[in-house]
């Protein structure tokens, strides 16, 4: 006699199985639980497969890429001298255009109406410039200003210094993205404040908070959650962002590799070295990134996101009880 099928799983179709009669129904008179064949999402994969493979393929068997001389090159002085300036860059910038960014960005919320209209201004010029005519723009500020002073407005100077031997390469290289990165720091900062609930404030008044304790203890860490995925994109573009003080002859990663191939004419082998040097630094950034808004993510969902080990360890412990449930599947039929 058929038994009668059972509710399950969405993904999963009952089949009934025909046992005899024996009475009282045991364990083995369940139906067996037969996982929906997803025929389409397995031949997409295969197909993404297949053109992955042919790619790989591709790079690693053609020799105009010349990996012996990229792994010759890949830990040479110049390129990590190159690297480790890209790094200082990238963290300095950073650094400076947030703590830039965030009275910016106070100011542009103030109901203060010529602080907001400063703030708004900056970021309206910042942003609609870009980077690389900022830069050059810096680079000659001393055909604009020849010195710079600090004294009375319209009257006398007490202090006076020549730009030609104040700003140089690196030191312009830091001010102009800098100044490019607080104007989009600034709107990041924006935007993560006005996503917290207006109730939070209105809470925190009720308790006799101040203005800037409720910023600092009420809004700043619930806004994070929102700052810090964009602000992760921010250093991740920065960090490609610094290749282009190169055309100012820093010397950052971009630029050591060009010097390097400008004399062994091994562009292709060199600009190698370059990307996957910036692969490798964007992957432990990415990496940080995940964990910095998992620590940020609490409290805001019921259970945190897995982390890539626990996902694996749950894959892994998947495995023995999906081939138990199938032996066990066919000893019942």
């Amino acid at each position: 006699m058929a038994t009668p099928s059972r509710t399950t799983a969405p993904d999963a179709v009952p089949v009934p199985v025909d046992r005899p009669e024996t009475g009282a129904p045991g364990p083995g008179d369940l139906p067996r639980i037969v996982p929906r064949r997803r025929i389409g999402r397995r031949l997409t994969a295969a197909a993404a497969l297949l053109v992955f493979a042919m790619v790989v393929n591709s790079v690693v068997r053609n020799d105009a890429f010349q990996w012996d001389v990229v792994g010759r090159y890949f830990t040479t002085r110049a390129v990590l001298d190159g690297l480790l300036l890209t790094l200082w860059l990238t963290g300095a910038v950073m650094v400076l255009g947030f703590l830039l960014g965030i009275p910016l960005a106070v100011m542009r919320l103030s109901t203060n109406p010529v602080l907001s209209i400063l703030s708004w201004g900056y970021v309206w010029i910042f942003r609609s410039t870009p980077l690389l005519v900022q830069l050059l723009f810096w680079f000659n500020i001393g055909a604009l200003y020849p010195t710079l002073g600090l004294g009375v407005p319209f009257g006398p100077q007490f202090v006076t210094v020549k730009t030609v031997n104040l700003l140089g390469p690196t030191l312009t290289a830091v001010i102009g993205l800098t100044l490019h990165e607080a104007a989009y720091a600034a709107e990041v900062i924006r935007g993560g404040i006005l996503s917290v609930d207006s109730g939070q404030t209105e809470a925190a008044q009720a308790l006799g908070l101040g203005k800037r304790r409720t910023l600092r203890r009420i809004v700043i860490p619930q806004a994070m959650r929102s700052i810090v995925p964009t602000a992760g994109n921010m250093l991740i573009g920065t960090l490609k962002g610094t290749s282009i003080v190169s055309v100012l002859a820093v010397h950052d990663l971009l630029y050591s590799v060009q010097l390097v191939y400008n004399q062994s004419y091994q562009v292709i082998p060199l600009l190698m070295v370059a990307t996957l040097w910036y692969i490798a630094v964007t992957t432990v950034l990415s990496v940080g990134q995940f964990y910095v808004e998992r620590y940020y993510a609490r409290g805001s969902a019921r259970a945190l996101p897995p982390t890539p080990l626990q996902r694996l360890r749950a894959r892994a412990a998947a495995v023995p009880s999906a081939r138990s449930r199938a032996t066990t599947a066919r000893t019942t039929v």
